[in-house]
């Protein structure tokens, strides 16, 4: 399960299929619900990545990032395809599969958006933005290890973490965090990726159960941007809503160093252990 460098992700030839190289990720990738899975941020930075390189084009930029989580994404050689859904000049949708052992764990959408030429008034920015975050630098610096030990895992080995408010309560939350691993074979995330590993954090964050006592994963991830984000440092100012028959929604406003840049929504999956 090693990866290059301490990547969370490297190309292993020897499980190529028909499509090409596979996939194989590191321990590093790990998620806290089940450890033989990855944690949903993982995939969601790799299959990003693989947007942001598949057919470029300067004149669109990216204002929807979608993942559903079919199954847990195993400790296995996977492989992953990119392909147009829709083609525009205007609005252009990417669609991505995601296998394991040739099941489908997780599909996924982008949508690109073309770009004003020329700007627009200030009078057409609408509503104010909500405020910015206090940066990291003013966080304390957390740990984010559910069962308190020192394994590899994409929380407590890949993403630094600085907690704004108290780290130590359930309920809403923000917190800061930072990929500290390369994402595939030693290159280094964008910030985009960024923003998609961070994202699926929210629902943890904030929780409003016990980790002990509960799960709460989250099904999908759908994040929605107003402009693109900038820097190594991703914040989420993250809240859950439960209802008594466990339905449940996590909703994080998303920032970097320069302010919130958009909102990402998670569907709950809520069960006692």
């Amino acid at each position: 399960m090693s990866a290059a460098g301490g990547s969370l992700f490297t190309t292993d030839p020897r499980h190529a299929g028909a499509g090409g190289q596979a996939l194989v990720a590191s321990e590093h990738a790990r998620g806290p619900w089940d450890e033989g899975a990855l944690h949903g941020g993982a995939p969601a930075a790799l299959i990003t990545s693989a947007f942001e390189h598949f057919q470029p084009r300067e004149e669109l930029r990216f204002a929807r990032l979608t993942f559903e989580l079919l199954r847990p994404v195993p400790f296995a050689p996977f492989d992953l395809e990119v392909r147009v859904v829709r083609d525009g000049r205007r609005v252009q949708e990417l669609g991505a599969e995601l296998r394991a052992d040739g099941r489908l764990v997780c599909r996924a959408a982008a949508v690109r958006v073309a770009r004003v030429p020329d700007g627009l008034p200030d009078a057409a920015a609408g509503a104010p933005a909500e405020a910015p975050m206090p940066g990291p630098g003013s966080g304390e610096p957390i740990r984010f290890a559910l069962d308190g030990s020192d394994a590899r895992s994409f929380a407590s080995t890949a993403m630094e973490m600085r907690a704004v408010d108290d780290p130590r309560g359930l309920g809403p939350a923000r917190v800061w965090m930072r990929l500290t691993r390369p994402l595939l074979d030693g290159e280094a995330a964008s910030s985009l990726a960024r923003v998609a590993a961070t994202c699926d954090f929210g629902n943890g964050i904030s929780a409003t159960l016990p980790f002990d006592r509960y799960v709460f994963i989250n099904a999908d991830l759908s994040i929605q941007l107003h402009r693109a984000p900038r820097g190594e440092w991703i914040g989420l100012d993250a809240r859950t809503v439960l209802q008594p028959d466990g339905c449940g929604l996590a909703e994080s406003v998303v920032h970097d160093e320069h302010g919130p840049v958009g909102r990402a929504f998670q569907t709950l999956v809520v069960a006692p252990r």
